[in-house]
Formats: C-alpha cells, sequence, structure tokens
C-alpha cells in the first residue's frame, strides 16, 4: 500500500500534503494510469490521520483531472500522458525575457525623470486629501472617456496655454498613447493606411504593425512631411508631430500646416494624429500653436501624454477627438472602461486645476534649459568642440549633435556603451535609409544628472579617438 511521511509539512494542510504526493507520484510515473488508488479508509488507517482527509486529497486530485472514480469499485489514475507532452513539446527550455536597462553612467537615450524633480510633497498631499473628500467617487465606475474633473481641467489647461477650444466631452482618457493609438485603429479602421514620419519613433510604426493594420513611411524635407509623398502614398491617416519633430527637432511651419490640413479635406476618409508629446518643452520663444487649434474641418485628433511633463512611469494619456467621431466613439467603443484609475484621475485634476501643473511646468523649463547650457557648455570646454556640429537645441528635451568622424554609428554606440555612455544615433530611426544620417547623435538630456554632465561629455570625446 501506498505510504507517505507527514513528519515534515511545513505551511502545508494534512490534506494538501497527501495531495501533492500523490499528484507528484503521478506525473514522474510511480503511479502509472489505471493503477487503482487504495480505499479511503483503507488508506487513512495505514496513514494514521482521518478519512475526510483522504477524501479532501482525493476529490482535489479528481477535480484536477488526475483521479476518476468508478461507482462500488474505487479510484484511479487519470491517463495524463499525452497532456503532459503536449506541454513539455510547446514550453520552451528557456524563456528569453527583455533585459533589465544596464546601469550606464550617463543616458542620453532614457527619457526618465530625475526623481529630485517630481513634486512628491504636492502629489502626497493631493492623494491624501482625495483619499479623505473623494471615498465614494473613488469606488464609482468613471465614464467611458475618464471622470469628468480632469476632462475639465484638461480642456481648461488646453484653452489657456494651447490655444485650443473642445469641450471636456472631447477628450478621451487612457493609460498611455499606445492605448489610445489602440482604440484610434478600431475607431477608423483597420481598412486605412496610416502614415508615419520618416525617421520617426520607432515605437509608432510597431503599434500600427502590430494591430494589423497597413503603414506607410513617408520623408521629411525642411519644413515636415512631404505632402507630395503623402499624396502619393493612398494614405487616408497621418500621424505626425508638427510641433517639434523626433528626431529631427524640425518644427513644421504654418504654411505646411495648411497644406496638411487641405490634404485632410478632400476625403472625408481622412484623418491627421496630431502627436503633441513635449510641447511644454520649447526653450526658446512661446510654445508653437496645436495644429488642432487652426482646424476649421474637424480633421485633427489631438494626443499628448504626462510622462514627458510629469513622469515616465505616470502613463496618464488622452486624446482631444473631433465632434464628428466623438457619436461613433461612444456607438462602436464606449463598452471599453476607462484604463486609468480614479484614484490617479482625481489626484491629477486637482494638480492640474490648483495650478501646480503649470508652476511645475515652468520650474522643469528653467531647470531643462539649464541642463541643456550645461551640456553645451561642457561640450564646447572639451576635445568635442573641434569636430561637432549643434543643431535644434531650443525646440525641445534634446538636440542633434554631428561628428565629423569615419567611424559607422554602430562603432559609435560600442564605444560610447564601453564607456559607461548610451546613444543613440538618427540613422537608427529612418525606416529607408537616407544619405547623410550618419554620424548624428540625438542628445536627450531630460533624464542625466548635472554632476555627470562634464565627465559624460569626456567619454564621450575618448570614444573618438
Amino acid at each position: 500500500m501506498l505510504t507517505y511521511s507527514f513528519a515534515d509539512l511545513g505551511s502545508d494542510s494534512l490534506y494538501g500534503h497527501l495531495y501533492k504526493c500523490i499528484r507528484n507520484d503521478i506525473l514522474k510515473g510511480v503511479l502509472a494510469p489505471g493503477t487503482r488508488l487504495p480505499s479511503k479508509r483503507a488508506f487513512a488507517k495505514n496513514l494514521g490521520i482521518s478519512t475526510i482527509t483522504v477524501e479532501n486529497a482525493y476529490q482535489q486530485l479528481m477535480a484536477e483531472g488526475y483521479l476518476y472514480s468508478v461507482p462500488k469499485k474505487g479510484y484511479f489514475v487519470a491517463d495524463i500522458t499525452n497532456e503532459v507532452k503536449a506541454a513539455a513539446a510547446g514550453t520552451p527550455e528557456e524563456v528569453v525575457i527583455s533585459p533589465e536597462q544596464a546601469d550606464y553612467f550617463a543616458d542620453f537615450v532614457s527619457n526618465s525623470t530625475n526623481q529630485a524633480n517630481f513634486p512628491f510633497s504636492i502629489w502626497a498631499r493631493l492623494m491624501r486629501e482625495t483619499i479623505s473628500g473623494k471615498s465614494e467617487e473613488l469606488l464609482t465606475n468613471p465614464p467611458p472617456g475618464g471622470i469628468r474633473e480632469l476632462r475639465e481641467a484638461i480642456a481648461d489647461y488646453l484653452f489657456q496655454f494651447r490655444g485650443m477650444s473642445v469641450s471636456p466631452e472631447q477628450i478621451i482618457i487612457g493609460a498611455g498613447t499606445e492605448y489610445l493609438y489602440g482604440l484610434l485603429i478600431q475607431l477608423l479602421g483597420r481598412d486605412k493606411i496610416f502614415a508615419v514620419e520618416d525617421p520617426g519613433y520607432r515605437k509608432i510604426a510597431q503599434i500600427y504593425a502590430s494591430n494589423c493594420v497597413k503603414c506607410c513611411y513617408l520623408p521629411l524635407d525642411s519644413s515636415g512631411v512631404d505632402v507630395a509623398a503623402l499624396e502619393a502614398s493612398g494614405a487616408q491617416i497621418l500621424h505626425t508631430s508638427p510641433s517639434h519633430h523626433f528626431p529631427t527637432g524640425i518644427i513644421t511651419p504654418i504654411s505646411r500646416r495648411y497644406e496638411l490640413l487641405g490634404w485632410a479635406a478632400r476625403d472625408d476618409s481622412r484623418y491627421i494624429i496630431e502627436d503633441d508629446y513635449d510641447c511644454e518643452f520649447r526653450l526658446l520663444g512661446k510654445p508653437i500653436p496645436a495644429l488642432q487649434s487652426i482646424d476649421q474641418t474637424e480633421k485633427v485628433i489631438y494626443m499628448n501624454t504626462f510622462t514627458k511633463s510629469l513622469a515616465s512611469t505616470i502613463r496618464i494619456s488622452y486624446m482631444v477627438l473631433p465632434p464628428r467621431l466623438l457619436a461613433s466613439y461612444y456607438q462602436q467603443l464606449g463598452f471599453y472602461s476607462c484604463t486609468v484609475s480614479n484614484f490617479e484621475q482625481y489626484t491629477l485634476a486637482a494638480f492640474i486645476s490648483q495650478g501646480y501643473f503649470e508652476k511645475h511646468v515652468n520650474r522643469m523649463r528653467t531647470f531643462y534649459h539649464r541642463q541643456r547650457d550645461l551640456l553645451l557648455d561642457a561640450i564646447k570646454k572639451s576635445p568635442l568642440s573641434s569636430m561637432v556640429e549643434i543643431t535644434e537645441e531650443d525646440a525641445g528635451l534634446h538636440f542633434l549633435m554631428k561628428l565629423a568622424t569615419t567611424l559607422s554609428d554602430e562603432e559609435l554606440i560600442r564605444r560610447a556603451q564601453r564607456e559607461g555612455v548610451r546613444i543613440s544615433c538618427l540613422s537608427q530611426y529612418y525606416h529607408q535609409q537616407r544619405e547623410g544620417a550618419e554620424h548624428i547623435l540625438i542628445i536627450n538630456y531630460s533624464g542625466i544628472e548635472s554632476d555627470r554632465i562634464a565627465e559624460a561629455i569626456a567619454r564621450l570625446s575618448r570614444c573618438l579617438r
């Protein structure tokens, strides 16, 4: 008869321990399919435990398919060999998971936020006030587009600082722009062709591809998207960042903006997705007006996020739908729940409506201006000064640095990595490689620590030796 030890149970109950012992013997083949197990009474007497303990273990094994019972005959081991083989065949020997980000001395690629710059004390106080003052609202399901208070706060902010006159109803809150892109694809249709900028932020095209929509790449000229190429592409949807293109830093002038709006107006199925990802951080002059603010034909879908202005880990984004799309959105997609918790929405609403967001942005603009100046000064004082050309230093949180070198971009990246510096090159962001894109670094300075700037530039200088 089967015998198991109950000497070292750990945190297991008696029946749980017995269940594991029998299950393991079945999986290892010690108990072959069809083997009859002892009766509950005899098994309990042999093991020195109660009958109910054996019965509970048997019932659990039956529920999971390891045993089956035959009336008046007892319990038998089920044949699970096919299931075990299928599971083993489908299980990879080693699961490859994306590695954690390496610990660089200086990272000119990441858009992470220095923890010293986040307004923790204000945010914590608003969180406490939200908990104590909105206990009922926190447990009430929000509308699909997000809570009213946050949408009103965003609408007011867009009017005051972006010149956009929109209603709170037009604003849809979501956990990250990636999620909102998925909603737009469903709303506009997977049969549409989506056009993206080349070069451009690679994740955008990856999101469209993963959603099984056709994506085409449009070349840029000095004013942004090439309208002739857009017309020839057959695309119905254009995804663009006219106020500050990434990675080139191009600002689309007003004449080109009207050309793009004219393109969209010529066909009912055409729309423009305006990605205004870092509009708050233009370092010279006033922020560039949004394309949406001059749209008279309701063809622009405006998108923005708080990951740049607050922190990359605050996954709160929003889109502003033109009125002509609102009814279709709620008819087709109104069943989706808002993906941002009430807790975060009410806290952010208070942060914006009480003026803290405006103050934070102003403080961060001053900080980033100083960061940029420190970087440019360090470059000027380093051996790099005689071999670099800086462009687009006023547009936002990155600038371009062209190097006079014969090294390939891949070799530059490898050498920088050996020095503990993470860099990216403009050539990496092209779908189709273009002449003249080599040897241009994209220097993102939003996450680098000020006291490391001089040493980081010294390490970059060593890469060119």
